[in-house]
C-alpha cells in the first residue's frame, strides 16, 4: 500500500507532473523501439547495406567535381 502511495504522492496528484511523465517516457520508448529497431536491422542485413559496400564503389581520393 505504500508503494501505492508514493506513486500517487510523486505522479498521479498534479495534473502537470503526470501529463510530463507520460510525455517523458513516451520519448524515451520511442528512443529506445527505434535504436533496438535499428541494431536488428542492421544485423539482419549485414553486408548488403550501403554503408556495408561502400568502400567498393567510392574513391577516397575524390572525384573531378570537387575542384
Amino acid at each position: 500500500m505504500a508503494f501505492s502511495t508514493t506513486i500517487y504522492n510523486a505522479v498521479f496528484r498534479r495534473n502537470s507532473v503526470y501529463v510530463s511523465t507520460i510525455f517523458v517516457g513516451a520519448f524515451g520508448f520511442a528512443v529506445g523501439y527505434d535504436k533496438a529497431v535499428t541494431a536488428v536491422w542492421d544485423r539482419w542485413n549485414a553486408g548488403k547495406q550501403w554503408k556495408d559496400i561502400r568502400h567498393k564503389y567510392v574513391t577516397e581520393g575524390g572525384s573531378e567535381d570537387d575542384e
